[in-house]
């Protein structure tokens, strides 16, 4: 445990300590929220990421499922932190989980619709709202080709499972992915799916590493991108950069500003996402790395906007 972590109350009995302090209202469009994948190799409990997240100033945290399936291995009760996160002002806007939805093959999409009924169910008792579906299954290369009309109809039926769950599953742009790895794509799945909760989750790095204009952010409402991941990149070519050399927001050659004035005149004012793979900050106290990241989009939100 990091020692700026331990300069906070302690948790106990599972209870997460108040900060009040970080309840005042921003002063931006936009909210934050932190995806824990930027400390992942801490492998910090989800309490205390929920607690790392809360005192780093965020309004929202984004955990990976295997987060959530961890904390209830070890007898965690979901309903009881879900309560803990309202006392702390702290929501849960979305999660990363890994099933394959979209997959020709019917038995592998059954077996992955399967996954995303568990994985929504328990997501919505932590008060989770949003869930990522990303092209998971069809990814690697060499997968087959996905026709994306059925792929839309497929997502519908996920659309309709998170009816009865209550979340939403948010179409994600992979950009390294065999398939949807471009912003049109999961476009063209989320409107001819036809439903009325379709969303998509798209990333400021895999826009860029599968070739997708920014300025097409700009034929899209907003209020259908609830969730972004921002993170920043170095002068590297789509061929060769990878998850690990993004870099805090405005460190590196991304064009930031643009595309947060593009989100800004589509109508959008959700959550702005800080996710990172980054090497050397898993080598840093995870509590700076999660304030220098809050610190660091805020900066570039206010020069955008």
């Amino acid at each position: 445990m990091s020692s700026l972590l331990e300069e906070k109350p302690a948790l106990t009995e599972g209870a997460l300590a108040p900060f009040p302090e970080l309840l005042e209202s921003p002063s931006y469009p936009f909210r934050f929220c932190f995806n824990t994948s930027t400390v992942r190799k801490h492998a910090l409990p989800l309490p205390e990421l929920c607690r790392l997240a809360a005192a780093a100033g965020y309004d929202a945290i984004e955990p990976w499922m295997s987060e959530l399936e961890r904390f209830v291995a070890e007898g965690g009760n979901l309903s009881e932190l879900r309560s803990e996160l309202l006392d702390i002002g702290l929501t849960v806007e979305s999660a990363i989980g890994f099933f394959d939805w979209i997959n020709d093959d019917n038995e592998k999409r059954d077996a992955g619709l399967a996954q995303a009924r568990h994985d929504m169910t328990l997501l919505e008792r932590l008060g989770g709202r949003r869930i990522a579906a990303p092209p998971f299954g069809v990814h690697m290369p060499g997968s087959e080709k996905i026709e994306l009309l059925a792929a839309a109809e497929r997502y519908r039926t996920l659309c309709e499972l998170g009816d009865e769950t209550g979340v939403v599953p948010m179409v994600e742009v992979w950009g390294f992915s065999a398939n949807l790895n471009r912003l049109g794509e999961a476009a063209l799945i989320a409107i001819e799916s036809g439903h009325p909760n379709a969303a998509i989750l798209c990333d400021v790095y895999h826009l860029y590493k599968g070739g997708s204009p920014v300025d097409g952010l700009t034929l899209l409402s907003g209020n259908r991108l609830p969730v972004f991941h921002v993170n920043d990149y170095p002068e590297l070519s789509p061929e060769v950069i990878t998850d690990a050399d993004r870099v805090y927001p405005g460190d590196g050659v991304a064009p930031l500003r643009r595309i947060l004035r593009n989100l800004d005149y589509s109508g959008f004012r959700g959550y702005l996402s800080l996710e990172l793979f980054n090497e050397s900050y898993y080598q840093n106290d995870p509590l700076i790395v999660a304030k220098t990241g809050l610190e660091k989009l805020k900066r570039v939100v206010e020069d955008a906007l």
